[in-house]
């Protein structure tokens, strides 16, 4: 009796040890996709990044799935930004301008449908801080662009 019931015990932990793992993979499998989503919508918003939610997106999916973390990695479209990241730790040049020239179009467009003052203030000082980054950051090697 004594052997089956330590049997029995082990197995339980076991199979709980094993679906605390599979929730855990879930779990980084939805941040993944969370992420993956947000980066797709901040390519057509500009106040929203693309990239560090890709690089977040990578993370998560090399938590919870090496096949997502692979798809994402070496997606056509998602997937150079990331690389470019982890390899050199920059931004191309054509990026940086995209992005800046999207700060200020959508600051004029808060503005020109009459934004409050607080919040023309409070988007004007994200949008400096989130530019000074972005032209901080090195520029990538020449791609022939």
């Amino acid at each position: 009796m004594f052997f089956s019931a330590s049997i029995l015990l082990s197995l339980a932990v076991q199979s709980k040890h094993t679906t605390n793992i599979q929730m855990t993979r879930v779990l980084w499998i939805a941040l993944g996709w969370m992420a993956v989503t947000l980066g797709v919508v901040g390519a057509f918003l500009p106040l929203l990044p693309t990239t560090p939610f890709l690089l977040l997106a990578a993370f998560a999916f090399s938590q919870g799935s090496q096949r997502m973390h692979d798809w994402l990695l070496n997606h056509a479209r998602l997937g150079p930004p990331i690389q470019q990241w982890q390899q050199h730790r920059a931004i191309s040049r054509r990026t940086k301008y995209w992005a800046l020239l999207s700060m200020v179009l959508v600051f004029v467009l808060a503005w020109m449908v009459g934004a409050p003052t607080w919040a023309l203030v409070t988007q004007a000082c994200v949008l400096l801080l989130v530019a000074l980054f972005i032209t901080t950051r090195k520029e990538l090697p020449d791609e022939g662009h």
